[in-house]
């Protein structure tokens, strides 16, 4: 997303723009998500759950969000719901092919980005989560075991390319965004990233397969799925207690969602009403990566928005589509300035 943000901009602005898309589909990562790009609602709140990253970057996001979220709809992203449905942030959802659809205009499919180009580049290349050595290197030693929830092509070029130009890590590269999925043989689409998510561990007992326990502590539960990688097979389980089974999360319940694990093919073990369903951890995106300025200039001449520009969220969760938009924006205009 945040290539074509930059791309939509930079066009916008009268410059000749050439996309380069290492798959063989615009979208990446956004393309497999539920749409919805949020901020949190309090900028404190923001602060309190994302403390070890850049706060002039937190601000920047902050404050830039909803007049992008603007600017996105004013260019023919549809939207499907002006409400997060979480009290705690503000935001929209949207249809993600609509997205890709307003904002994608030339792209060069099947064309991986060798090296830098001799012009301002941005580099949007969605972070290193499907390269199982750079996860095993900075996340955890368990990486053959993850569950890939996002693009494949989202292999670090980015990463290489910028430190090979000059340019320094952010924190928060031992950190990721995911969700634990059924394991197998639950069968798992990327039509089914969503829907699959196993979102309940605050209604559960966690444990690993050595017995050990892990109580949540945040409402996104991204510390779950972080614990869950570095266990063995990053694998957990969670126990549910029949009088669990009717709290709600977001539009479904967590009968519904032990259910939806069980048709996939989730080894489930039911037992005077409760259930014990295996998860594993699924990765969706990195949190570290090039460490940005405020306009997403990592090196002279080279920018990074979306996974690529990390340390935002270092140390808790953020939208990680708000950050490719303003910063995808952001970058596009440094670029053209700088040049």
């Amino acid at each position: 997303m945040a290539g074509l943000v930059a791309a939509a901009e930079a066009r916008s602005r009268g410059a000749d723009v050439l996309v380069v898309e290492k798959g063989d589909r615009p979208g990446g990562s956004m393309l497999l998500s539920s749409g919805v790009i949020w901020r949190h609602r309090d900028f404190e709140r923001f602060r309190a759950e994302c403390p070890d990253g850049d706060e002039a970057l937190q601000r920047t996001l902050f404050e830039r969000l909803d007049e992008d979220l603007d600017w996105l709809e004013a260019r023919g992203a549809p939207v499907t719901e002006r409400e997060t449905g979480n009290p705690l942030t503000v935001g929209r959802r949207f249809d993600p092919r609509g997205v890709v659809k307003a904002l994608a205009g030339d792209v060069r499919l099947s064309e991986p980005l060798r090296e830098l180009p001799d012009a301002p580049v941005v580099l949007a290349t969605g972070g290193f989560a499907a390269d199982r050595a750079l996860v095993a290197e900075h996340i955890t030693p368990h990486a053959a075991d993850l569950l890939l929830r996002a693009s494949p092509w989202s292999t670090g070029d980015g990463l290489r390319l910028g430190l090979a130009a000059g340019a320094q890590l952010s924190a928060g590269m031992d950190e990721f965004y995911g969700r634990n999925m059924p394991v197998p043989p639950a069968r798992v689409a990327e039509s089914d990233f969503v829907a699959l998510a196993q979102l309940y561990a605050r209604h559960a007992t966690v444990t690993n397969a050595r017995g050990e326990r892990f109580d949540p502590a945040t409402w996104s539960e991204i510390d779950v799925v972080q614990w869950t990688a570095r266990q063995p097979g990053a694998r957990a389980f969670y126990r549910v207690e029949a009088a669990a089974m009717g709290e709600r999360v977001r539009e479904r319940t967590v009968a519904e969602l032990v259910a939806a694990a069980e048709r996939a093919g989730a080894p489930v073990t039911r037992e005077d009403g409760a259930a014990t369903v295996e998860v594993v951890a699924g990765i969706t995106t990195t949190i570290g990566g090039l460490r940005v300025d405020a306009r997403g200039r990592v090196a002279p001449g080279v920018y990074a928005a979306g996974a690529d520009a990390g340390g935002i969220a270092a140390g808790g969760y953020a939208s990680g589509l708000a950050s490719a938009l303003v910063f995808g924006r952001l970058a596009a205009r440094a670029a053209l300035e700088d040049a």
